[in-house]
């Protein structure tokens, strides 16, 4: 059930800042011990207390992680990934043969702390029969119920003709409870009927012939689609760097990379992208290096920054740079008035080449008007060449 989900009860935990700790006993009620001796998490405010080893949603390779792993993944939300494992290793010696901690790759660390804090998530598996969105209307119905009767009551007492129009008033729910009503509904038996109707819509589809014959777009029609990726060069001459960067392609606004300290291993910002999806704002992840990439990492890789070192791309699935450009997007952003390096003049049309103005310094924010004009240069090109490699409203290129 969803009153027992120890996703959802985590989650709603962090939300409201209630209470919720490692214990030794099933008893809610029972004292805080650390990780390695605890066998439930407890939730005081609930009355509920989960065994450590309890299987949740949160699936990676076919495997539910349990909820020690997503809890200690939340206490070490703001470690780096090599400072994350090593807790992990350090804590999996203390549990012995009690348990393990399954380890999480930084996007689905990420994944998983955006979720928790209220974004979505593509790793996590939804409850079963709508069970989450009844629960969530009831809640929220009864919360508004209550809000009401207290804003209606005053400090005073209620005024008997007053009681009496409240008395006569028709009860609103939200739109689940109206279409759910208070039982989820099994629609199973629908897919049974569509299954001909679908089968006969895929085999009579006409072949696409699109420009890149290569690229073939994800057949997957549910679940949610996965963030683009954006590769930032490591290298300490970049002008553009992990504690630079949102405020460059997020605000239009450069300021040097040696200004701001950053310990993050990764970002995301957030771009409006018209002909891909006008709805909604696109998620990008931004990291320096592939060190901790799986394989179909690269499929999500939209652009590539580069000051022209051909070391960047020493553990690239492409290592070549002519062969990479012809996969993804390059970027290169100098100083304006000096040339770009003879080896992005190489790589030819696949390396935007964009120059800003010197940094002035603090005071100088007059002269700063034309980053704005580069980064929109920079947005335009990654759209046009997302575009062209398959991406879409509700779906991502299974190959570029």
């Amino acid at each position: 059930m969803a009153d027992s989900d120890p996703l959802i009860l985590l989650r709603e935990a962090i939300k409201t800042q209630g209470p919720y700790h490692p214990t030794a006993s099933s008893d809610p009620a029972s004292p805080r011990v650390e990780l390695a001796q605890a066998t439930h998490l407890a939730f005081p405010t609930r009355g509920i207390a989960l065994p450590i080893a309890t299987p949740t949603r949160f699936i990676s390779n076919d495997k539910p992680f349990d909820l020690r792993s997503i809890y200690f993944a939340w206490l070490n939300r703001d470690q780096l990934i090599p400072q994350y494992n090593a807790e992990a290793t350090a804590l999996n010696e203390s549990l012995g043969d009690k348990g393990k901690v399954q380890n999480l790759g930084y996007i689905e660390k990420l994944d998983l702390i955006t979720w928790l804090e209220g974004a979505e998530s593509e790793y996590i598996v939804p409850l079963a029969g709508g069970e989450a969105a009844a629960a969530g209307g009831e809640a929220a119905t009864a919360k508004a119920g209550a809000a009401a009767s207290t804003a209606r009551a005053g400090k005073g007492t209620l005024d008997p003709r007053l009681a009496s129009v409240y008395n006569g008033e028709r009860k609103m729910g939200d739109r689940n409870t109206v279409l759910r009503g208070i039982k989820p509904t099994d629609f199973s038996h629908v897919r049974k009927l569509a299954t001909p109707f679908l089968t006969k819509k895929s085999q009579s589809a006409p072949i696409s012939t699109t420009a890149n014959p290569t690229t073939s777009v994800s057949s997957k029609v549910s679940g949610r689609r996965p963030d683009p990726i954006i590769l930032l060069s490591p290298s300490a001459s970049a002008l553009l760097r992990l504690n630079n960067i949102r405020s460059f392609l997020q605000d239009g606004r450069f300021t040097p990379a040696d200004t701001a300290a950053s310990t993050a291993s990764m970002l995301h910002v957030q771009r409006s992208m018209p002909s891909i999806d006008p709805n909604r704002p696109l998620r990008f992840i931004l990291v320096e290096g592939p060190e901790q990439f799986k394989p179909e990492y690269w499929n999500r890789v939209v652009a590539v920054f580069t000051t022209g070192q051909t070391w960047q791309f020493k553990n690239y699935k492409w290592s070549s740079p002519n062969e990479l450009f012809k996969h993804v997007l390059g970027v290169y952003v100098g100083w304006r008035g000096d040339a770009p390096p003879d080896n992005v003049k190489d790589w030819g049309h696949r390396v935007v080449s964009t120059a800003v103005d010197r940094w002035r310094g603090d005071g100088h924010d007059a002269s700063r008007f034309r980053d704005k004009e580069i980064t929109e240069q920079i947005w335009k090109a990654i759209e046009t060449a997302m575009v062209h490699k398959g991406w879409r409203k509700d779906a991502a290129p299974s190959s570029i």
